[in-house]
């Protein structure tokens, strides 16, 4: 014992010094994280197509003025308060738990126990969350603010209070800490790997990239390739009943995605599910923008795409009508689509419409309104260059801005500094699956529907010399939105009711943009809300709405089938290159493969 204590008062407390055999391995570590980072550089240096720049952050100038100064007094006051109270929880003297503390507790940037066992790293996640709550209060402080300048300052606010999180740094992080102690390093290597490797090809990885392969063990719904144009691919399905609805179902996915996110597993795909309905279904496969789609408008997408698919279905089936979702930015254009058949009275073409999160009024588009600006516009066009189509990786990246936190810096954090391997996840490896956009189009998309949202203003959009109006549509309309979307908001796909003039049924899905979507009955997960009184505004849908639980797909199957009551025998033109338009090759086609 006395030795014991006679080392202990040599040493100082501190502990042993490392080995020397420990000394060379730290010292290889960091050799070896020095030779990748040159090797990575290298590689840049002799590369012809370097990856794309990410997007910028919208641009802000200062529009409005501070707050009265006592405003100002009190909350320094009351932030000088609660940090000394944070600083007497951490050295012992205060032992009731600070109101930043039950914050971060339910924090999951914060909630593991090594933050709450030191000391030191309890008041850092304390700090952090009383500084990050001053700071987006702030923006709500400062008078003479118009909200649109509000809603750009309290994002921006946001992104960079969810950047400088002291869980996204390696030092400020006990679980970084921990790891590349526990493997010598080791872990800090392997999250190296994983940056270098997200920086050469341009992209945050989120998902393990080998672990799906489209055709193998995604989108997999058997089916064939019935036509094949410059601007598309039409998939028909195969039934699996033995009757099937005499109206077909056509889908159109948002061309700025791959369609499979309806067709991810079996247990997941609406294709298949609504294939099992007793419908003969269509899906719209669009092609991934390269130079020959450079002058491609909302002509080519509505004409040569959506009436053009509408056409060829009812031509194939020897049918009148067909049912058309549209999903997303295909929502809108399906329903500028339905404009344009209603005004050349050619409206019964399409029996009914179903909206999945699609906007048509962009005047509470929520934050992707922010990235609709002129200097926006022109870094599209410094992004496209030459080539006339846009890098999907750019999307992409400007999406994961919006949820900045989930989406960027929770892998920034597990797969970099903690150098976790990356989880196996289809919807993820879908997100990842970028999709070229025609530049011109994109632009126009941007500055004609987002920011001067000409599409609710009678005659402000023009398809193929037709002026369009919305409030000609009176196709039966189904139209779904999620309630936590933060894409499509809402309260912005909620607008489409003021404009249709038809009968329509609004649903509110519980979940978001893809999950509040992509919700199999099987799955018995969220909810939804219906309300069959005439409302006005959201809010009073909400307040007087019913709440299911469970999925909204047999809600919209029942939907559907009042509007499609007869059958017809699954055969002839039914089954998938049978009929007038012979199989070009089995689903999913080669369009959503290419790259």
């Amino acid at each position: 014992m006395a030795d014991q204590q006679g080392d202990e008062s040599r040493s100082g407390g501190f502990p042993p010094l490392p080995t020397l055999e420990e000394m060379q391995h730290w010292t290889w570590i960091m050799g070896r994280a020095q030779q990748m980072m040159l090797e990575h550089l290298a590689g840049k240096a002799g590369e012809s197509d370097p990856a794309p720049a990410g997007p910028q952050a919208p641009a802000f100038h200062w529009p409005g003025t501070f707050p009265d100064p006592a405003v100002i007094a009190r909350a320094q006051v009351d932030m000088w308060s609660e940090g000394i109270a944070i600083w007497q929880r951490a050295l012992g003297q205060r032992s009731e738990p600070t109101l930043e503390e039950a914050k971060a507790d339910q924090d999951k940037r914060f909630n593991a126990p090594q933050w709450r066992d030191s000391p030191i790293f309890d008041m850092i996640r304390q700090s952090y969350v009383l500084i990050s709550e001053r700071l987006l209060g702030s923006v709500e402080a400062i008078e003479d603010v118009g909200e649109k300048d509000r809603q750009k300052l309290r994002f921006l606010t946001r992104s960079f209070v969810d950047a400088m999180a002291p869980s996204n740094f390696a030092a400020t992080n006990p679980l970084v800490i921990e790891r590349a102690l526990e493997t010598k390093g080791e872990s800090l290597l392997k999250g190296l790997e994983n940056m270098l490797r997200d920086l050469s090809r341009g992209q945050l990885t989120h998902t393990d990239p080998d672990a799906f392969e489209v055709g193998r063990n995604i989108a997999t719904t058997p089916g064939k390739v019935v036509k094949r144009t410059p601007l598309y691919e039409l998939i028909q399905y195969g039934p699996t009943t033995d009757e099937v609805h005499e109206t077909p179902l056509i889908i159109f996915p948002p061309w700025i995605n791959r369609f499979y996110i309806l067709d991810l597993n079996p247990k997941k795909s609406f294709i298949r599910w609504a294939v099992g309905q007793g419908l003969t279904v269509f899906v719209v496969s669009w092609k991934s923008a390269d130079e020959t789609l450079a002058e491609t408008t909302l002509d080519d997408y509505v004409l040569r795409g959506q009436v053009d698919a509408i056409d060829t279905v009812r031509e194939l089936l020897g049918v009148e009508s067909v049912h058309a979702i549209g999903y997303c930015v295909a929502g809108t254009t399906l329903a500028a689509t339905l404009a344009l058949l209603a005004a050349r009275a050619e409206a019964d073409k399409v029996a009914s419409a179903t909206f999945f999160t699609a906007q048509v009024d962009f005047s509470e588009a929520g934050d992707l309104n922010l990235f609709v600006s002129d200097e926006m516009m022109r870094t599209i066009e410094q992004l496209s260059g030459d080539k006339g189509y846009m890098d999907g990786r750019y999307m992409a990246a400007t999406f994961n801005m919006l949820r900045g936190r989930d989406l960027i810096w929770n892998y920034v954090t597990n797969n970099y500094l903690l150098g976790d391997d990356y989880p196996p996840f289809d919807l993820l490896h879908w997100n990842s699956d970028t999709t070229n956009l025609p530049s011109k189009w994109h632009q126009a998309y941007l500055r004609d529907f987002y920011r001067d949202n000409k599409l609710v203003q009678a005659g402000g959009i023009t398809i193929d010399g037709t002026p369009i109006d919305l409030s000609v549509v009176e196709t039966p309309t189904y139209v779904q939105a999620g309630r936590e979307d933060h894409i499509a908001p809402a309260k912005s796909v909620w607008k489409i009711t003021g404009h249709f003039t038809g009968p329509l049924r609004f649903v509110l899905a519980g979940s978001g943009h893809i999950a509040g979507v992509v919700n199999p009955p099987e799955a018995q997960k969220y909810q939804y809300w219906t309300n069959d009184e005439p409302v006005s505004t959201l809010d009073e849908f909400v307040a007087g709405a019913t709440e299911h639980k469970g999925s909204w797909w047999p809600d919209w199957i029942e939907w559907i089938g009042a509007r499609s009551e007869r059958k017809v025998p699954a055969k002839g033109a039914r089954l998938p290159g049978k009929g007038k338009l012979e199989a070009i090759e089995d689903a999913p086609g080669s369009y959503v493969k290419a790259r």
